[in-house]
């Protein structure tokens, strides 16, 4: 298989993960919103793949779960918002991959999870909808904290995962 097309067949394979997690596995936190364990695909894919595989999972896997949903509304900002946290994310896990110190490596790598998810879900997701529904900006990203939170905390709880599952994925697809 071509290395184009092993890497298209390797996010696609993301992306349906991405999409069943959120769909199947909802875990209620707050009023309206669940943790979406579809961030820890996300995660997996900016730790194994980079910022570019992450940020694809992340941006079309939120674009077909609103679309399987009916959930349009909170689309723009949470695909942007996505985009955001996956190029952060992923280029920290980059650059920090030759890092030994595991304690260290966690340390960066969960204070980026904060600045990424601060600025892709209170900052992009809610300046989208101050354009898409003219409400004021506090009172979006007062309304987007629950969701922030719960992003934070699953992706934080995924970095055991993605450092537990990589280096089987590795092998078991041949990278």
């Amino acid at each position: 298989m071509k290395n184009t097309t092993k890497k298209i067949c390797i996010n696609a394979i993301g992306i349906a993960l991405f999409v069943v997690l959120t769909m199947c596995v909802q875990v209620p936190v707050f009023e309206n919103y669940y943790i979406c364990l579809g961030y820890v695909v996300m995660a997996l894919y900016c730790y194994m793949f980079g910022p570019v595989s992450g940020s694809v999972v992340g941006c079309v896997g939120t674009i077909l779960y609103c679309v399987l949903t009916g959930g349009l509304n909170g689309m723009p900002g949470w695909t942007l918002g996505n985009l955001a946290i996956g190029i952060m994310f992923g280029v920290t896990c980059k650059m920090t991959s030759k890092i030994n110190n595991h304690v260290l490596r966690y340390i960066i790598l969960s204070a980026v999870i904060i600045l990424s998810t601060a600025i892709g879900i209170l900052g992009i997701k809610s300046v989208m909808e101050v354009i898409l529904y003219a409400h004021p900006f506090w009172i979006r990203v007062a309304k987007n904290m629950p969701a922030f939170i719960a992003d934070i905390v699953i992706l934080i709880i995924g970095l055991p995962v993605c450092t537990g599952l990589a280096p089987t994925l590795r092998k078991q697809l041949h990278l």
